[in-house]
């Protein structure tokens, strides 16, 4: 009795020990806390291990419920006990044989709040459905933060694009619904290059990306980009970006007026040296002429006729024209025979007749016939003035 005794103690003590570690091996990894879009889909990673061999998924049952209340199953392969509300809205995405109890829940609504919980069941064979184990794992459980409006993409890009280089724009949005991936469009044409990828980011999390690629033109300066993500249940959210390309020749207009200025400058210092080798050599070919014999003789010649006196081209006129208004009116008068003291008499003592011809000047007249005559003499001689005076 003794024995049979302390052989159900040992039992006892053993099954208490064992049974926490048995209860603990059974674990699930879900995420705690995913944005959902309303009207869109959310999927809901899951995972879960045991301590069993590999286990078919024929044997397996998977349940999500709500955590405070486990008969309001929004999951599971019999639809009739799913909640009225969930019924065509929830599925499992992944395979239980392989130990995924991914959830997708498309058509969100605002109260889908949750939290959700997993709940997985062993049948005791494949053919007996009777489950005989049950593992809930209710602190394990998903919240979803509900979005009224779809998330807006997020563009990258360099602030200037240069003509004719490629110039790349990258836009991409966030979404928690992998099954049901948003689309990205482009408002230019995309023939010059694109490259989508879809990858996640973190866990629930996945980033849609699609980059850009093309050659902008000068007309493409001041241009708008935009970028459209189309989330499921075709909801939209747009992003919008400005290129600004900087222009090839904006380099041209400081090289080509560089070497216009350059080559300007080239050609007037060719053309002035060229102007005074010309004049250097105009210049020793007259220095050479002055030494010669003639130029001697010329420059001799001048200074003669410069130094000497001689009447002025006025004085010239005057006594011509004194010849001309010096004849007297009345009868022949012989200038050859009037004594030298007559002609030196005062104006008041001589009576002379007024001119025929008016004299072109108004200067008064010489009383001095004798001076006036004189003044001629480097052109007219005696004889011409006896015969002037004897008309």
């Amino acid at each position: 009795m003794n024995e049979e005794r302390n052989m159900k103690i040992f039992c006892l003590l053993l099954a208490a020990i064992c049974s926490p570690v048995l209860s603990e091996s059974w674990k699930a990894t879900i995420v705690k806390n995913l944005d959902a879009l309303v009207s869109s889909c959310v999927v809901v990673p899951c995972s879960f291990s045991h301590p069993k061999e590999k286990l078919p998924t024929s044997r397996l049952r998977g349940i999500w419920h709500r955590s405070n209340k486990r008969d309001e199953i929004i999951y599971y392969e019999d639809k009739t006990r799913v909640l009225e509300n969930f019924r065509g809205r929830t599925q499992m995405l992944g395979d239980l044989g392989q130990n995924n109890c991914t959830l997708e829940i498309v058509e969100i609504k605002n109260h889908d709040n949750g939290p959700f919980c997993f709940r997985i069941e062993l049948a005791r064979t494949e053919t007996d459905t009777e489950t005989k184990d049950k593992f809930s794992f209710v602190e394990d459980c998903v919240e979803l933060n509900m979005l009224p409006g779809p998330p807006k993409p997020k563009l990258v890009h360099s602030e200037t694009a240069t003509e004719g280089h490629s110039y790349i724009v990258t836009c991409s949005v966030i979404h928690t619904c992998p099954s049901h991936p948003p689309t990205l469009t482009w408002s230019r044409s995309t023939r010059d290059g694109l490259i989508e990828d879809h990858r996640e980011i973190h866990s629930g999390f996945w980033e849609k990306q699609s980059i850009l690629t093309f050659i902008p033109e000068v007309k493409d300066d001041h241009s708008e980009i935009t970028c459209t993500a189309e989330f499921h249940k075709q909801q939209t959210s747009s992003a919008t970006m400005k290129v600004y390309v900087k222009r090839s020749e904006n380099y041209n207009h400081i090289i080509i007026p560089a070497v216009v200025g350059v080559a300007t400058a080239v050609i007037f210092g060719v053309f002035c040296i060229f102007m005074v080798k010309k004049y250097k050599k105009r210049i020793t070919e007259l220095q050479s002429q002055d030494g010669s014999m003639w130029n001697r003789l010329s420059r001799l010649s001048r200074r003669i006729h410069s130094s000497g006196p001689g009447p002025s081209r006025s004085d010239q006129r005057r006594s011509i024209w004194s010849r001309f208004s010096r004849r007297p009116r009345g009868d022949r008068v012989d200038f050859g025979h009037t004594p030298n003291n007559v002609m030196s008499q005062s104006c008041a003592d001589q009576k002379v007749s007024k001119p025929r011809f008016p004299s072109p000047k108004s200067q008064p007249k010489s009383c001095n016939y004798k001076e006036d005559l004189d003044d001629g003499d480097d052109y007219m001689n005696t004889a011409d003035l006896n015969v002037y005076g004897n008309i």
